[in-house]
């Protein structure tokens, strides 16, 4: 019998010690489920959104009008065929002022406020829409957890504000895509 099965031992990609419900720019990746081609099509270096793609937009853009602590701008976010991209602004945080809860014992761990909680709702409001669309109640529609970058210069902006808005051009030469 194996005492510890290697996905018992996942390694967190987080920054230990770090508060993620911090103010400041977090650049967030999502992939599908499988890698599934759920959201559209590329077409000459632009992304063409299916009805999944325009719910996964949408509801991207709604998490700001939801969490009056997060700004998102349109030209900061990109859905792919199978994955999307973005940067979360967070802003003003008070917590436990937005989620009606208690301030928890443990402020790297504050409900409802940080990044892995806006993006848990993300995620889960969007898989629920697409299963309603699809009628496939209870199927997945994304790969467990996510990646996530704190911005923390200037320069780091730039770089990762231009990989988004040139991800569509980009589409072909990328090996997980091919």
């Amino acid at each position: 019998m194996v005492e510890n099965p290697p996905h018992h031992n996942r390694r967190s990609i987080r920054l230990q010690g770090y508060n993620y419900s911090s103010e400041g720019g977090y650049f967030i990746t999502i992939v599908t489920h499988k890698r599934q081609r759920l959201f559209g099509e590329i077409v000459n270096g632009e992304m063409r959104l299916n009805s999944f793609g325009l719910v996964v937009r949408g509801e991207w853009l709604r998490t700001a009008e939801l969490r009056p602590y997060v700004e998102l701008f349109e030209d900061e976010f990109i859905v792919m065929p199978n994955h999307i991209h973005g940067i979360i602004w967070i802003t003003d945080v008070v917590v436990g002022a937005y989620c009606n809860t208690p301030l928890p014992t443990n402020p790297f761990h504050s409900p409802g406020v940080g990044i892995g909680a806006i993006v848990r709702g993300f995620k889960s409001i969007v898989t629920k829409n697409l299963n309603l669309l699809r009628g496939t109640p209870s199927t997945p529609v994304w790969q467990r957890n996510y990646y996530e970058h704190i911005i923390s210069t200037d320069s780091e902006y730039d770089t990762i504000a231009e990989y988004i808005y040139s991800n569509p051009v980009s589409w072909g030469e990328d090996k997980e895509n091919l």
